[in-house]
């Protein structure tokens, strides 16, 4: 089955439905918004600690904002990228609020603002502990309201469209590659239907679920990443994966793990040993605030030293009623396991989190490929670049969604519908066998990047990952193409991918910078220049 859509949207969290809202004001086009499971499975309801944005005008400004992304970043973001977010953060907030978004706001009227690690001023704006999933609350009530916008839930990417499917050679040296639609998994049927674009978004999230144990749900697999990859599509900085210091240690539950918000740390949480001993001290003098990067090392190695399996996060000192207020979920969280966090420190550890890296895009969110576009954790805007500033994230996906939308809505009359594209060739079966060897593979994809691929990195281990990946990569491609596609063989062709590529990536970088450490290359390479705003 063909079926032809002005915009085709693949993902839908705060950037594919923010994106879709915003193109379908122009009231004339037909817009596709897919999602592999329902629209409120997403990395954006995941989201506790908040959105970053200037709002404070007596205390903060845009240039102290952009500062402490570049510093987050290690000097590598890129400045156009940054300042971009920044200054158009204020009114994309205002956009949310008119969506139907609500976020918490002091007795005067005017909003509660949180400090995060690695801002130097309170602008992180929220909903108790549970901001993204109040964003995508108001985002989905909204987008299933509006009537061009077809919500197209358990539906499954399998692949984008471009030349390679008419018979063309494509390389990585193409220059002129583009994308015609997708194919995708029909739930009902199970076959492979064919979705004919003008423009496509890739806005898939991120790739926690390529490691062990991560917050991520378990759709993190890397599937936008991974499709434009396999199409020819430039991806960077995938060697910059974002290990949230502080996930809730709790064996009986790794995956996905309970996120520790860095709120709680805002708030004035200490990481202490369990035996009550402070470390940070010895790392950073933003002690517990310093940026994720920094944190979740010390974690690390203070766990490798000791022989621990967590360390812990102390608000026992804190105004108990006041804790409760401000972090209910996490409160209730913390006590379903035996834990008062009010009397009690929180055990605490180091998880998959964010990917900082991904497909490239330009300040439009146009990626290399023509006639697609990604914005969300799927994308590389270059914000971030060696890591990522606490509560970057969601402002980032909607000002670059808005950027998508402007820019698509200029081009998408000059485009026309492909109408040469072959249906997939959907032949073949699966047998039960095969089906448990693909589960025993995304174990091992996990086991692989967290023993070989975290926190710590050198070559040699590197090296092992590569060769282990590329090993479960022909015998998956091998499986693929002799059966008729299905959603858990997908997503173990993406996981492998994005593997090799965060590998791949992280062994090109001769130096340790932001999130990548190596012990091979400790320092970081000084040719870095540190622009001045």
């Amino acid at each position: 089955m063909t079926k032809k859509y002005d915009f085709l949207i693949i993902g839908a969290g705060v950037a594919g439905m923010s994106f879709a809202l915003k193109v379908a004001r122009a009231g004339k086009y037909k817009i596709a918004l897919c999602c592999k499971t329902t629209l409120d499975e997403a990395n954006t309801a995941k989201a506790q600690g908040g959105i970053a944005s200037v709002t404070n005008l007596l205390v903060d400004d845009f240039d102290k904002h952009i500062h402490d992304t570049m510093v987050a970043g290690d000097w590598i973001s890129n400045p156009d990228a940054v300042r971009q977010v920044v200054t158009h953060a204020p009114e994309q907030i205002q956009e949310l609020v008119h969506w139907g978004v609500h976020f918490d706001k002091q007795e005067d009227g005017s909003f509660d603002l949180h400090r995060e690690g690695g801002h130097s001023e309170f602008r992180i704006l929220h909903h108790a502990d549970d901001t993204g999933f109040e964003i995508q609350r108001g985002l989905m009530e909204a987008v299933r309201q509006h009537p061009d916008i077809d919500v197209l839930e358990n539906h499954f990417a399998v692949e984008i469209i471009t030349q390679h499917h008419l018979g063309v050679r494509v390389t990585r040296r193409t220059p002129d590659i583009e994308c015609y639609g997708a194919y995708i998994l029909n739930p009902e049927t199970g076959k492979v239907d064919t979705y004919l674009s003008k423009i496509t978004l890739m806005a898939t999230g991120g790739t926690g679920s390529v490691y062990a144990t991560t917050t991520n749900p378990n759709i993190a697999t890397g599937d936008g990443i991974a499709m434009v990859y396999r199409a020819k599509g430039k991806v960077e900085g995938m060697e910059f994966v974002q290990f949230h210091p502080t996930a809730l240690y709790n064996p009986a539950e790794t995956h996905p793990a309970y996120l520790i918000t860095e709120a709680m740390r805002g708030y004035g949480g200490i990481l202490r040993l369990p035996n009550g001993e402070e470390f940070m001290q010895k790392y950073d003098p933003r002690l517990s605030l310093a940026p994720r990067d920094i944190v979740a090392r010390a974690i690390d190695h203070e766990m490798k030293v000791h022989g621990l399996d967590h360390v812990c996060l102390d608000v026992t000192h804190k105004d108990p009623e006041q804790t409760k207020h401000h972090f209910p979920n996490i409160y209730k969280k913390c006590l379903s396991i035996g834990i008062d966090i009010t009397r009690q420190y929180i055990p605490v550890a180091p998880c998959a989190h964010y990917m900082c890296g991904g497909i490239k895009v330009n300040l439009d969110a146009e990626s290399s490929i023509r006639r697609l576009y990604a914005v969300g954790e799927c994308s590389c805007t270059g914000l971030h670049g060696g890591n990522r500033l606490a509560s970057n994230s969601l402002i980032e996906a909607v000002v670059y969604a808005d950027a998508a939308a402007k820019h698509s809505l200029q081009m998408v009359d000059h485009y026309d519908f492909n109408t040469r594209v072959p249906a997939w060739n959907d032949e073949g079966t699966m047998s039960v066998e095969e089906k448990v060897l693909i589960a025993q593979d995304v174990r091992e994809v996990g086991q692989i990047m967290s023993t070989y691929v975290g926190i710590v990195r050198s070559d040699l281990r590197l090296r092992r990952a590569w060769e282990r990946l590329d090993l479960l990569y022909e015998e998956t491609e091998d499986l693929f193409k002799r059966v008729r596609p299905t959603k858990d063989i997908c997503e173990l062709r993406n996981m492998i991918n994005v593997g090799y590529l965060i590998t791949r990536q992280a062994l090109e970088r001769k130096e340790s910078r932001g999130l990548h450490y190596t012990i091979d290359y400790p320092h970081p390479v000084e040719s870095h220049p540190q622009p001045t705003f």
